[in-house]
């Protein structure tokens, strides 16, 4: 009788238990997990290149705590205080802002810098993407213009400019001369508590050389084809310029808007120079810039309490309009899809 030959099952590999699973490294006969080769020493090589990356960002962070953060929290701190930079600073809480407010010449000091704001940045920027569109046309002698047209941003403000812009609208000078030829009033802006800020807002219109590099750069990159196919449609050059180089350079323009709102709000050194003449920032407070009246309560009055609660509120009042500013470039901006 033949016998019957069966061949044994083979186990069934071990499962484990429920909610539990196997790692992934496990090796199949058991045993303890094997490493990827190598990970110790990519960890290793991550840790030193970090630590390359930090240590030439040291000069940086270090500038950043002792120059930039440090003095901002002590500012904050001096803003609760009566601080007169020889004596002890004394805790008298919101007494610097309450006395703020109701001091007249820090009203005067918003409005002025209100209305240098309003009327210079408009201005500047309509003066820089003119030349701009001018630039962008192919002539000859382009570089030399672009360089002729910029120059005033690199020397505009430094205070041999504000002097020599004081003398050109002082009484009697070429300013005042020209006034005359023209049949108009004589009389120098300097002396003139009406006119001298329009003096300022002339000194910055001047200087429009860095927001028309940047208009020019976003000029280059509009499409030609969007222009050829507006002229075929019959459109003129008003409306070609409404309808397309507007939309078209809108992040420019609002970057360049951002930009020279936040310069406007820091003008000092022009303002304390132009309207230095026996009394600081202009006759009648005519050039009292915000920043010019911190510096007179700072550094003249000592009242270094007072000026760090100025300081703070200038702060709020550029951080309320940087927020207005990226709130409404939702109406007028124009981004292409995804690069926002």
């Amino acid at each position: 009788m033949d016998a019957a030959v069966t061949a044994a099952p083979n186990p069934a590999p071990a499962t484990p238990p429920d909610g539990a699973t196997a790692p992934a490294d496990a090796p199949s006969g058991g045993g303890r997990p094997r490493r990827t080769p190598g990970s110790a020493e990519q960890r290793r090589r991550a840790r030193r290149e970090n630590l390359a990356g930090y240590l030439f960002m040291s000069p940086w962070i270090t500038g950043f705590l002792l120059l930039t953060a440090g003095p901002m929290v002590a500012s904050l701190y001096f803003a609760f205080t009566d601080y007169n930079l020889f004596d002890a600073p004394q805790w008298i809480g919101f007494g610097n802002f309450t006395e703020m407010f109701g001091d007249p010449r820090w009203r005067t000091s918003v409005e002025v810098t209100s209305w240098y704001v309003v009327i210079g940045t408009p201005l500047k920027l309509a003066a820089a993407l003119g030349v701009a569109l001018l630039l962008n046309q192919s002539r000859r002698g382009q570089g030399f213009y672009r360089a002729a047209f910029y120059a005033p941003s690199l020397v505009g403000a430094s205070v041999s400019i504000a002097i020599v812009w004081r003398a050109l609208f002082s009484d009697g000078a070429a300013i005042d001369r020209g006034q005359q030829f023209l049949g108009m009033e004589a009389g120098g802006w300097i002396g003139d508590p009406d006119r001298i800020i329009y003096s300022l807002v002339a000194l910055t219109v001047w200087q429009f050389g860095a927001p028309m590099v940047i208009f020019l750069a976003g000029l280059k990159q509009v499409p030609r084809e969007l222009y050829e196919a507006a002229e075929v449609d019959g459109a003129g050059p008003l409306r070609r310029f409404w309808s397309i180089t507007l939309p078209m350079i809108s992040p420019v323009l609002f970057f360049n808007v951002l930009l020279e709102t936040i310069h406007s709000f820091q003008i000092f050194g022009s303002a304390y120079i132009i309207g230095s003449q026996g009394n600081a920032c202009g006759p009648a407070d005519g050039t009292l810039v915000y920043t010019c009246y911190l510096y007179i309560q700072g550094f003249e009055n000592s009242r270094m309490g007072l000026a760090s609660a100025m300081a703070w509120m200038l702060l709020l009042a550029v951080a309320l309009v940087t927020a207005f500013l990226f709130w409404s470039q939702r109406r007028w901006v124009h981004y292409e899809e995804g690069a926002r």
